[in-house]
């Protein structure tokens, strides 16, 4: 809608001009085909045909802006550039497969229109093309990388960062994406819930670290031992689950004594399972039977805690496990170097037609220095991207880069003849990437500068007409704007991925892996009076065998308030999983940490006893890891010499499943298979 406004207001303000009506009747004729767009964009969306007609939309538009720069004159003329716009507008929307052939039909409609348009000055038509292609390329680039980004933080949102599953969220989303898919093919799919019995022994009496050893290797014998096509999660402390795509209950049966036979001799796990349909018509009665059926074998069974030796065999192998991350840094170092790569083109570009074209110009030589200039100061950016993507002062590196560089476009502009000159559009084009890769507070600030000093290059050096300014400036901005909200669209899509991927999503603190990044970053800056508390819930698994899941749930969730609540605004609160916080305190020693851990048992003692250990940098360790491991020594130490009480159950208590189908168990039978001889 843009082009064909732009058109009009440019048609209806100059009606002296050749081919008016002409002219008048293609721009209202685009706008008719974008009102038509916009008004049936809901259902084409919906369609199978969504591509094909997208496509033919933007070969309409793009046929309509070839036909107003031929009727106006060619490529010099206001409308000249109508093409190389929709070719920067597509990097940024379009997926690179359908970018590629829509950028090369963009150049062919504009070079079609330098040939059979007016009259150019040499390399006018060469410049442009090679400017907007460049910046087009970027820009495709960086949106490219980040959708790469927002996918992989997606991912890692998804993840179980201990055991490298699907969390609660991400196996949710997949079995009800599976069961839809089911249910509109008629075939069939399982659900397998799997439950670690007496996990909690392993916690209480070899620590939390072997606990989480043990996890991460159930975690990885369960996805051995599915299909590629099919997925685990792990949906609470101890309990994983996993969805069979394609497998009926004889299929189920077999992938369940197969995954009996891995876990039994290591972690002795119960295990239930139901298929669609022949087990159940809908999800919420998929996920009770399967429910329902894991209890029954837990009851069956009767089984023993997992034995030291299990626990060290897990461990042994479990240590190759790596965890996916996104690094923070990412994005900055990759808006360094597009920075920097946008130098380089613009320079390249104005260099070519320095050499090529600018023979017999008064100011050739003075040209190609400064662009020589800009261009070695651009790649000095490229080169050291990395490093200034960990500087503190990153922001004042860039906006020094950008100042200089915008110094030596407008000076360069200048001396090739004011805002209509061949070079001028060194100036304008790299305004849409600058939208897309800069955060508002700086790129807004930017962009009015770049404007406001080609306006008074217009006024102070020349221009052709003030037509010819406004229409260039007006699209320019226009594709600005436009960048600009996809690039704003994608920054909250990725801070929201970003929170998802570091939030416990029952609690409301940090997960694993947001502990992680936040301990790892308080360590980079401080060496002392920096300690950890670890604590566990003591008997918190009664509460859930005894009051239900949602009870346990809601346990937890005040914990966690209670936690934040007492510590310092400065301290970080997070779990770890199951049952297991963690608090870091930001300027505290071994004896304010031991007064604190006081603190936060007599807060908790309200509605649950718990079990703390204490660990100070410096003095019980320099890491993580060392500073984790004497904490979780002295929980258990503690943990061992008194007898904590159950928490109180609740008025109306009811006798739970394991907890996924949050049903109340009915006596169901284990289907046939499942119990152990």
């Amino acid at each position: 809608m843009l082009s064909p406004a732009a058109a009009m207001v440019y048609v209806l303000g100059t009606p002296g001009g050749p081919h008016r009506r002409a002219m008048l009747a293609v721009a209202v004729g685009m706008a008719v085909m974008g009102l038509l767009a916009w008004a049936t964009a809901p259902a084409v969306s919906r369609s199978r045909l969504r591509v094909p007609i997208q496509l033919a939309g933007a070969v309409v538009t793009l046929l309509g802006a070839s036909g107003l720069a031929l009727l106006d004159g060619g490529v010099t003329s206001p409308l000249g550039a109508l093409e190389l716009f929709s070719l920067v507008f597509f990097a940024v929307v379009l997926p690179t497969r359908l970018f590629a052939p829509m950028a090369l039909l963009c150049i062919a409609a504009y070079a079609t229109v330098a040939l059979a348009g007016g009259a150019a000055p040499t390399g006018f038509a060469w410049v442009f093309t090679f400017t907007y292609a460049g910046v087009a390329y970027l820009a495709m680039r960086h949106t490219s990388a980040l959708a790469s980004l927002r996918r992989r933080l997606g991912e890692v949102s998804r993840i179980d960062a201990l055991t490298g599953c699907l969390n609660r969220r991400g196996f949710d989303e997949r079995l009800d994406a599976e069961f839809a898919a089911a249910a509109r093919r008629g075939g069939p799919v399982t659900l397998i819930l799997a439950d670690l019995d007496r996990f909690k022994e392993v916690n209480d009496s070899r620590g939390h670290r072997a606990g989480d050893e043990l996890l991460a290797w159930t975690g990885r014998t369960l996805a051995r031992g599915i299909r590629g096509i099919d997925t685990v999660g792990r949906i609470g402390g101890d309990e994983f689950a996993a969805v069979l795509v394609d497998a009926d209950a004889d299929d189920a049966r077999s992938v369940v004594d197969r995954l009996r036979a891995e876990l039994d001799p290591v972690s002795p796990t119960s295990i239930g399972y139901a298929s669609y349909p022949a087990d159940a018509d809908s999800l919420a009665a998929l996920r009770q039977l399967a429910d329902e059926r894991a209890y029954a074998d837990k009851l069956a069974r009767q089984p023993g805690p997992p034995s030291g030796e299990s626990a060290d065999r897990a461990r042994v192998q479990v240590e190759a496990r790596t965890t996916p991350a996104v690094s923070g840094r990412e994005r900055r170092r990759r808006s360094v170097a597009d920075g920097g790569w946008l130098g380089v083109s613009v320079c390249a570009v104005g260099l070519g037609y320095v050499v090529l074209f600018a023979q017999g110009q008064p100011h050739r030589l003075g040209m190609g220095m400064l662009l020589a200039a800009g261009w070695l100061l651009a790649a000095m950016v490229v080169a050291g991207a990395e490093r200034l993507s960990r500087s503190a002062a990153l922001r004042l590196w860039m906006a020094g880069y950008g100042l200089v560089e915008f110094v030596l476009s407008t000076s360069i502009v200048a001396l090739n003849g004011g805002a209509t000159s061949t070079l001028a559009v060194g100036l304008l084009a790299p305004m849409p990437l600058i939208a897309l890769s800069t955060p508002p507070r700086v790129g807004v600030p930017l962009l009015g500068l770049i404007s406001s000093c080609y306006l008074a290059v217009a006024v102070f050096v020349g221009a052709a007409s003030p037509w010819h300014v406004a229409v260039q400036l007006g699209g320019t901005i226009a594709v600005t704007i436009a960048c600009g909200s996809q690039g704003a669209e994608a920054g909250r899509q990725r801070r929201r991925l970003t929170e998802l991927s570091r939030i416990d999503a029952l609690t409301g603190i940090l997960n694993r892996h947001g502990f992680e990044q936040r301990f790892a970053a308080a360590l980079g800056c401080t060496q002392s009076d920096l300690s950890l508390l670890i604590l566990d819930l003591d008997r918190f698994k009664q509460v859930n065998d005894r009051q239900g899941h949602a009870a346990g749930d809601a346990l937890l969730t005040w914990v966690a308030g209670t936690l934040r609540a007492t510590v310092e605004p400065s301290d970080v609160v997070g779990r770890l999983g199951g049952d297991e916080f963690v608090v870091l305190l930001s300027s505290a020693d071994a004896a304010e940490a031991a007064a604190t851990a006081e603190r936060l048992g007599a807060a908790l003692a309200a509605r649950t006893a718990a079990s703390i250990g204490t660990a100070t940098l410096g003095v019980h360790g320099s890491d993580f890891d060392a500073l984790y491991a004497h904490a979780d020594a002295e929980l258990y130490a503690r943990k061992s010499r008194r007898r904590p009480a159950t928490p109180a159950p609740a008025q109306n208590r009811r006798r739970p499943t394991l907890g996924y189908g949050h049903a109340e168990r009915r006596e169901a039978p284990a289907p046939d298979g499942l119990r152990p001889a």
